[in-house]
Formats: C-alpha cells, structure tokens, sequence
C-alpha cells in the first residue's frame, strides 16, 4: 500500500462503544487540526456496529454505519482497521483478515493480544503491515511502547504493576473510606469505571491478559494467560486493610512477572505493599508499572487505567505512529524477538512473606498449636495481632505476618491449620511484597 502521493488516509472502525465512540468523534470533530498535525487527512471511512437502531451522537453520520465487516476487511479504500469491539470473537478473527488484507491495525483488545499475540505480530510481519496495541495495558501509559523500543537494550528482570483501573479504584474506596466491597463496587459502576459484569475485572482476568502481554514482551517469550497464576479481590474484607495498615502495609491487586533463570513467575493476586512503596501510593483509578532492568534500574510508568480518555489517547497515538511510519522511512514490519526455553513456574515455588487472617476460639493454647504447624513447615513468625474479640462468642481475630517461606509449605500449613477444632477459619492469606 503506497499512500505517500495522496496524503489521505482512510480508516475503519471496528466497534463504537465507549472507546470507540471516542475515538470516532476525535477523529470526526479534529480532523483539521489532525491534518495540521500529521501532513495527513484522516478520513473516517465505516464503522462496524452490532446494532444500526441505537442511539448514536450527533456528532457520527449514520451513513458511517454498517453492520458488514466485509464493508471495511475487504474494501480497498480502506488503509487502516482500528479494533475497539473487545473480546476474543471475532474480533481475532477480523484482526486476522484485516492483515492478510495489507492492512495497518491498531487495537485495544487486550485479551486477543494477550492469547494470541505472537502468532498475529508474525503475520503482521509477513504482510509487512504494522499491528499496534498501546491501548490495550495501562491506558494513557506508553508501556507497550517503552518495552518495544526505549527499553529493548535491557535485560528486564522484573515486572510489577497495577494494571486494572477498576480493582485499583474499589481497594482505594475499601482503604480510605472503609466501604464494603459490594459498596465500592456499586460506586465504580455507577462512575462507569466498571462494566455491569465486573467479573473480569474483580476476578483478576482483565489483568491477567494485560501482564502476559508486557510480559512477553519484556522476556521475549509468550507468557500464556493460562499459565499465571490468578486471584480476584473479591474476598478482601475492610478488616483486611485496617489490620494491614496498622501493620504498615497498604493493600493493592498487583500483576507481578520476573525472570528466575530459565523460569518466568507470573502472578496475579492482591498484596500488601510497604506504605512507602511508590505502588502503594497508587490510588483510584490510575495505574503504574515498574520496571526494573540491568541499565535503567527501576523505572515507573504512571497514568490513568480507566475511562474512555486513557484508552482513547492510546489508541489515537498508535493510529497517528502508523501514520507517521507510513510516510518516513522508518520501518515498521519488525516482530519481537523470541527467546526459547523459558517456562512459567508453579505459584507452588514462589517463596514469599505472607499475612494470614485467622477467626479461632478466645482461648489459652490457640496460637501456640497455628505456631506449632508453621514451624513443622519452616515457617517462622513475624509479627502476631490479636484482634475484634467477641465475648458473646468467646471468639478472636488473629493476625499473623510470616518471614520468607515457599508457597507449597504454606498451603500445606493452612491445610493442616483449618483442621485444628480450635480455628473456626482461615478469611486471608495475602502475599507480602516489598
């Protein structure tokens, strides 16, 4: 495709919802300063929807609007897709199409990217056509960008993140508010941070997705969804993060990868961060990424996760770096390296501290019997609370913070824990990060 003689460009858009709607209207409502900016006309061409009957802005012509992929995958006016419908079909399958069509594509479809990202950069490459996905981690955080290219002379060890706007904002609600999390999830909804079904988001999916995407890039392997290991924050309770405050700790739903050897740790989970960590401070609806490397050391990349804005700033940015390449000299055709050999370890073999959260009978000996189990499984003590004592109930809260241990011992543990006739049950166990 040779567009340098025309300086016009014309692009479709798959899906209009949230993001897509913005994304339409940018391109509709700026289209002259756009060509100011770019030397390029952008010309919005079609625009795939499920449904032509529904309300719509004003701001979209209705004669936009199709309901015929084949409309925008197979018409040669067409030089570049942008994917903003979200899910794994068809919007892989469109991906697919659209690039053995010739033609540039820029999405935001994290879970596609995630599962099948390798195998779609490979086919971009042989069609020598660009396929960019800034939007779908982070938001408004050039993460994608920065592990492509500013930081591709670093051997990465480590990755560590906030990425889901949504479960940021509910933690942030439950710490500083003390709101339930049924509650916070009601006001996340209600703020169109969350969907009607949040269940990607609070169960830890959505995330998921986004750390095998960066993930994979920063260890040049593909880190498979199914591989890391997954938690959502729908069992943390308010007592969870005044015990963990009180112990320093801040609470916060991480995705978590580093390179161990030939082994690649890869988890999802929320944890308690030291309160002076620079991801504790973290708060709403924004998310950050470290990255720590051999040259750079640590770097932080801060920005909003959530929203329509983030998503749509990244999605314009790899539209508009489409465009700038398309009339450079730079090349835009290269696919990352790959390494082999690296495989994603058990959560068994993670060894990590641990803050467990215990409701046993108010009685002499309790703590002694848990101290007798965790030190059968090389597991020392670090700190011990006892807390919300009912004398109705002759009942405690016992809270328990342990020194570095591995993850298989500790399950093992809380196994045998659960069995004592004197631990009504086990309501945490959080892993500690520092």
């Amino acid at each position: 495709m040779n567009k340098r003689a025309s300086r016009e460009l014309k692009v479709g858009l798959l899906g209009l919802g949230i993001v897509g709607g913005g994304v339409a209207t940018h391109l509709i409502k700026d289209v002259d300063s756009i060509e100011k900016q770019l030397g390029v006309r952008i010309v919005l061409a079609k625009i795939l929807v499920r449904d032509l009957s529904k309300p719509r802005a004003d701001t979209i012509p209705y004669s936009l609007l199709t309901t015929n992929q084949n409309e925008i995958l197979n018409s040669s006016e067409v030089d570049i897709i942008v994917e903003v419908m979200g899910g794994e079909q068809p919007a892989s399958a469109y991906i697919s199409e659209a690039i053995k069509s010739g033609k540039h594509v820029v999405t935001a479809n994290k879970e596609v990217m995630a599962k099948f990202g390798p195998d779609l950069l490979e086919l971009a490459q042989q069609n020598q056509v660009s396929l960019l996905f800034e939007a779908s981690v982070g938001g408004a955080i050039p993460i994608i960008g920065n592990l492509s290219n500013d930081l591709i002379a670093n051997r990465v060890s480590s990755i560590r993140g906030i990425i889901n706007g949504t479960s940021n904002y509910i933690l942030t609600r439950m710490s500083q508010d003390h709101a339930e999390f049924g509650k916070a999830l009601d006001e996340a909804q209600q703020q169109g941070y969350a969907e009607s079904d949040p269940t990607k988001d609070v169960e830890g999916i959505d995330a998921v997705y986004k750390l095998s995407i960066i993930s994979s890039l920063a260890f040049h392997t593909h880190v498979n969804p199914n591989d890391i290991y997954c938690e959502g924050i729908t069992q943390l309770q308010t007592q969870d993060f005044r015990y963990a405050d009180e112990l320093g700790y801040a609470i916060k739903s991480l995705g978590i990868a580093s390179l161990k050897g030939s082994w690649i740790q890869a988890r999802v989970h929320p944890a308690l961060l030291p309160k002076e960590h620079m991801l504790a401070k973290v708060d709403g609806v924004y998310n950050a990424v470290e990255v720590a490397g051999d040259l750079c050391g640590q770097v932080l990349f801060h920005g909003r996760g959530a929203g329509k804005e983030p998503t749509t700033s990244a999605v314009l940015g790899d539209l508009f770096g489409v465009i700038r390449r398309l009339y450079s000299s730079q090349s835009h055709f290269r696919a990352p390296t790959v390494t082999s050999g690296i495989s994603v370890q058990s959560i068994d073999d993670l060894e990590s501290k641990y803050y467990l959260r215990l409701n046993v009978s108010d009685q002499s000996g309790v703590l002694g019997q848990i101290a007798r189990i965790l030190g059968e499984e090389n597991i020392s003590l670090a700190e011990v609370l006892q807390k919300d004592t009912n004398l109705v109930a002759r009942t405690a809260e016992i809270v328990i913070t342990t020194h570095p241990a591995l993850e298989v011992a500790l399950q093992r543990s809380l196994y045998r824990i659960s069995e004592l006739e004197v631990v009504h049950e086990v309501n945490s166990l959080l892993r500690i990060e520092e």
